[in-house]
């Protein structure tokens, strides 16, 4: 009796991933963006494919399949480098979007990555589980991830720009073999729509900058002045009309927060140099000769 009820409960899983599959399926698309080596991508609202910026070698000539046997001209509309993230325009898709899941991922959650680089066959699937979640992260191209989910999911040629979905079939992030080398990793989903938001809407990505050049330093129990974190960043060089030297930012300047968040490295500049803050005047405080000083520094963008 135990026996076959556990048969039954790896039957009833085993149905429920494939359940997710066919779900996703008819939104998984091929991307033809490359000599001789399809990818896949997502679509993630109509008529509108996202996939990855790495698989596009031209911005010209660009075809998807969809699962219906239909090749369709696609139109490049913008791409993010630092995501490794790209929309496309395709006219009459006529296939339903797919959906991000609810909440966030969770470690050791299953998971399937899935594919439809090839020519009719349809999509391709293999099962893992969510590995880690983090970030942000800097990848070996030089881009910056803002968070990132990892899986033990096989990333299978053409996969990239393909779904990572859950057992209900929805989108948990969007796969990238182009950031991490050895590593299967995927574009959480609520950064992936955002960014396709911003795509379609100017074609690139705003991301904000103080310029300064700086250095992580710890600083000392009697220079805290009531922050919490044990160091922060000291400025080395101020740009010459820089939204840091037009706020009062000086050489020598301990950077400890912005808006209240912590700043002990430059990776926790940069994931807070959103395109939300972009032209926003920030908080950030300052150690400045034994003293904490709040300064109003308005965000420029990065060229």
């Amino acid at each position: 009796m135990e026996n076959l009820e556990s048969s039954d409960l790896l039957a009833a899983l085993s149905d429920g991933m494939a359940d997710a599959v066919e779900k996703i399926g008819p939104a998984v698309v091929r991307v033809n963006g490359r000599r001789r080596r399809p990818a896949s991508g997502v679509i993630y609202a109509p008529d509108t494919v996202l996939t990855a910026s790495h698989v596009l070698e031209r911005e010209e000539d660009l075809t998807v399949g969809v699962g219906d046997g239909r090749t369709l001209a696609a139109r490049f509309v913008g791409r993010d480098p630092s995501s490794d993230l790209a929309v496309l325009k395709v006219e009459d898709l006529g296939v339903e979007a797919a959906l991000p899941a609810e909440g966030t991922a969770r470690i050791g959650q299953l998971a399937l990555a899935v594919g439809s680089p090839g020519r009719g066959e349809g999509p391709r699937a293999s099962l893992g589980v969510v590995s880690s979640v983090g970030g942000p992260m800097r990848t070996w191209r030089g881009a910056r991830l803002e968070r990132y989910i990892q899986t033990d999911a096989t990333p299978y040629p053409g996969f990239s720009g393909g779904p990572l979905i859950d057992a209900r079939g929805r989108v948990l992030g969007i796969m990238t073999t182009g950031l991490a080398r050895g590593a299967a990793l995927a574009i959480p989903a609520e950064i992936a729509w955002r960014v396709a938001g911003m795509l379609e809407e100017r074609g690139s990505v705003r991301r904000g900058y103080l310029g300064i050049l700086s250095q992580p330093v710890r600083l000392p129990d009697g220079q805290r002045l009531g922050v919490t974190q044990r160091g922060g960043l000291l400025v080395v060089g101020v740009e010459d009309g820089s939204p840091a030297g037009r706020g009062g930012i000086i050489i020598g300047d301990i950077l400890a927060t912005l808006d209240g968040q912590p700043v002990e490295d430059t990776e926790d500049l940069l994931a807070l140099l959103t395109d939300e803050r972009v032209g926003r005047e920030a908080q950030i405080q300052v150690v400045r000769g034994g003293e904490l000083q709040t300064l109003q520094v308005t965000v420029g963008e990065r060229g």
